[in-house]
Order: structure tokens, then sequence, then C-alpha cells
């Protein structure tokens, strides 16, 4: 009903395309490091705006040429290289073989000469690299050669870098040398906030068979999407998947339900895989956790309770109950997970203080998440 490869909607489309706009006029690109979370644009947005600058430029008379690393397929400085050149062939039209790439056998260096011999046959004018989970690179010799390739006579190409992270501390991470050859263009792309993912569903109303959408589907996708997380590859897999739930059932449109039912089984995954690596005794906490808030008017429980209800979980199971102590440290540590929160508040008079805990989701999605474990 839906078919998830369609393009997104982003307005930090100009500013990507400010820092290549120099190029497309015979100048040099600028470099650009792009922050944000999972799902907010920052790849398609890169790659839509680099395609669009080498049409422009063309049109202009320049050269403009890309080329595309996921630095989480290709880690080490080598692998990097290798497919920089890679790629950078492909652009240039040059599939077979006036250089020979090899897969593997020669140092970094040798690929990154490849790739300088390409810009000069080519008589490319300005070279764009995007640099994808840049942050998973084992080293920043890459980004430390491009960025100095002309300081270092290596090639006459103008040659600018978008170097694309999830981890806003990166540029902390990078050496001195490396950091002032960067220019001061970072953009932050933000989480897509409802307005902005009602957009990009719009964009994919015409995948659905006409009249197929009840109104309020897409406002309502949007409205949780933007509660959530901002997402919007989540968005639109839970659209996609609102509409694989109605033909299971045979219905004739995709309604609200529908959606609610997709948000609640994406949620379900996505606790399900949060907590699959964990313990057995974490999940039993964890249990323990949902059914107190489950079956009590309370959402924060003090260790003493959480302790006994654990107990009753494990009496189900054939392992044997860990002690008090090592309990009350547990729903601590799945805090970072965003799972619980615990804290140490004050009685009332007489009663000193203690420890609480609350569980952050909601308790039938972790029961759900964890009878599928």
């Amino acid at each position: 009903m839906i078919e998830p490869s369609r393009p997104l909607f982003s307005p930090k489309i100009e500013p990507v395309g400010s820092a290549l706009a120099p190029a497309i006029h015979g100048g040099p690109p600028e470099t650009t490091i792009i922050y944000g979370k999972t799902g907010t644009g920052k790849s398609l947005v890169a790659r839509c705006v680099t395609r669009e600058a080498r049409r422009q430029a063309a049109e202009n008379g320049y050269t403009l040429a890309s080329a595309y690393v996921d630095c989480s397929d290709y880690g080490t400085e080598t692998q990097a290289s290798r497919e920089m050149a890679r790629d950078l062939r492909s652009i240039l039209g040059d599939p077979a073989a006036d250089k020979s790439i090899p897969r593997k056998g020669i140092a970094a260096a040798d690929y990154r000469d490849i790739t300088w011999e390409l810009l000069a046959e080519h008589d490319v004018d300005a070279f764009v690299v995007v640099l994808d989970e840049i942050d998973k690179l084992e080293s920043d010799d890459l980004l430390r050669s491009l960025s100095r390739a002309r300081e270092s006579g290596k090639s006459d190409t103008m040659i600018g870098v978008i170097c694309i992270s999830n981890k806003i501390e990166y540029r902390d991470r990078l050496g001195e040398r490396v950091d002032s050859s960067l220019q001061d263009n970072e953009l932050v792309f933000d989480p897509y906030d409802a307005t902005q993912l009602r957009a990009i569903l719009d964009h994919r109303r015409d995948a659905f068979v006409e009249g197929v959408l009840e109104d309020g589907v897409i406002s309502k996708t949007a409205a949780l999407a933007a509660r959530e997380h901002g997402d919007a590859r989540k968005a639109i897999d839970v659209l996609y998947e609102a509409g694989r739930l109605a033909e299971k059932e045979g219905a004739t449109t995709v309604t609200e339900g529908h959606v609610d039912a997709a948000f609640r089984k994406a949620e379900i995954n996505r606790f399900q895989r949060l907590v699959s690596g964990q313990t057995p005794h974490v999940k039993h906490v964890l249990r323990a956790l949902a059914l107190l808030t489950e079956t009590t008017e309370g959402t924060r429980f003090r260790t003493a309770e959480v302790y006994d209800a654990y107990g009753k979980v494990v009496s189900q199971t054939e392992s044997s109950p860990l002690s008090y102590d090592r309990v009350q440290r547990l729903p601590k540590e799945q805090a970072f997970l965003g799972i619980t929160e615990s804290e140490h508040t004050g009685g009332g008079h007489g009663e000193g203080s203690y420890r609480v805990h609350q569980l952050l989701r909601s308790p039938e999605v972790v029961v759900e998440a964890l009878d599928r474990e």
C-alpha cells in the first residue's frame, strides 16, 4: 500500500545548499558538519542537495563531482578511501576502465591517489565528499587528507566535505590539525515537529489508493510521532504498518485505530530490542515494576515493594532471587536507557529517606515485550 523509498521534506535543504552554492559557480564548496538524531533527514538532504548542485554546476559550465561514503559500512581509513574512489569513478561515468580500483591489497593513500588522478583526468572543478556517520571512522586521517589536499599539492580541485554525525560532540574528538582546517560551518537537524511530519506523510499519500486513508490518519500519525521521537522514518513505517494491519483485517479504509495499533506494535518492538540483551533478573525487575504499575494506583514504588513483586515473578521461574541490595541497584542501572527512574526521597516525620522507582514506559507495552522474549 505504500512505497517506503519516496523523498522526504526538510527545512534544512537551504543551509546545506548554501554550503555548496560556491561550487556551482566555480568556487570552493564549504566543509560542513551536520548533527542530528536518526530519522531527521541528514543523509537524504545531503545526497539530494549534492545531486542538485552537480546539475546546476553543469548548467553553469563547471564540473562538480561528488562521492558518498557510509562510514558505518566502511569504518577504516582504507575502506572509506576505497569507497570514495569507487563512488567518484561511478559519478564521473568512468565505471570501466582507465582506472582500475582493486577491492584490497593497496593502502589508503593509494586509493586517495586514484581519487586525485580521477579528478585531474576529468578536469573536475570542485569535489564534495559526503562522509555519513563519520563518527564511526576509526581515525580522522581521511578527513585530514581531504581538507589539506590542495594545500599539499595532491589535487588542484577545490574540495569540500559534508560530515554527518548523530553525536553532537563529534568535533571535540578531532585532532587539532584537522579541526583547524575545518570551517566553522555546523548545522543541527532537530527532530521533526508535527507540522513537518504531516508534510512528509502527505507526500506519501499517493502511495495509497485514493480514499483509503480516513481523514485524520496522517495528522494523528504525525502528532504521535512528533510527541514520541520526531523521526520521519519511524513515522513513515507506522503509516506503512497501519496500512498492512488494515489489509490483514480486510478493511476498506485505514483508520486512526489502525494507527494506534501500529504505534503500539512499533513501541513494543523498540522496547523488545532495548531489553533483549539484558540479564533475566533485569527483565524480572522490569516485569515486577510493570505489574505494580498495572495493579495499584501508584506509579512510584519503594525498593521493598519492588523486591516483593520481583520475588513473586522469580518464584514462577526456575531461578533464585538476587539479594535485596542488588535488586535495589538494577532499576537505577536501567535509567540511562530511559526505561526507569530511581531517586532518593524523604519520608514523612520519622520515616527517614528511601529510594523509589518508577517505570517510564507503558506497563502494557513492557509486559507484552517481555512475554515475547
